[in-house]
Parts: structure tokens; sequence; C-alpha cells
């Protein structure tokens, strides 16, 4: 798959609720992740280690309200979306949220994800 094909495809699965799917599918065993910092998990490496900071972050959710994921913008090896979201979080009550989340594909994987997202004050 090229860039725009593992772009879509993201894309749509995270439309669907597939998060999972679309981890074990469409990324690389040595991907990373970064988060804004002093988030928890602000940077890992690894499918096994993005896998685990997915959990943690959903077991901190109480009840999900809505979300979407934007259509991809793809430049060379890159992509970005955005992801808004709206949950009640069990320690912090509900909050909506709008990221902008940036890829890098290598080899028909994403190799690296980041999200960019306002941080609470």
């Amino acid at each position: 798959m090229n860039t725009q094909q593992v772009a879509d495809r993201l894309v749509a699965l995270c439309r669907e609720q597939k998060n999972d799917e679309a981890l074990e599918e469409l990324y690389a065993d040595n991907c990373t992740s970064r988060e804004m910092p002093g988030m928890p998990n602000d940077f890992v490496e690894g499918k096994d280690a993005i896998k685990k900071k997915s959990e943690a972050w959903y077991a901190t959710v109480e009840e999900f309200h809505g979300g979407d994921v934007g259509d991809p913008i793809v430049a060379g090896d890159h992509f970005s979306c955005t992801m808004k979201f709206d949950c009640t979080f069990k320690d912090r009550g509900r909050v909506a949220m709008e990221e902008v989340a940036i890829f890098e594909v290598k080899d028909d994987k994403i190799v690296a994800e980041q999200f960019f997202y306002s941080m609470p004050s």
C-alpha cells in the first residue's frame, strides 16, 4: 500500500471504532508514538507498547459520547488527520477534545505517530 492507501485504511478503521485492528494491520513492529510532553506515555516504542498505551487510555474512560476522524491529508511519506472525541473520564469528568494526528509511512506500514492538542490548564 502507498501512503494514501494506508491513510485511507486507517481513517476507515478508526471511523468504525476498530482501532485495535488498525494497529495490528497497519503499524510496523518498531513504530513509535508521541503524545504532548508531560502526558502519560508521552513516548513509547514498539507495537506492543502502543497497544498497552491504548489499553491504559481506554481504561480511564467511563463513557464515550461521540467522536470523528477527518479525511487524511497526504504529503509524501506522511499524512495527517484530525481526531475528535467526547467522553467522560473516570477521574476528570466529561471532556471534548480535538487533536491533529501525524503519521509517517515506510514500507507500507506506519512507523511513527504523533498527536498535537491543547493541554488542559
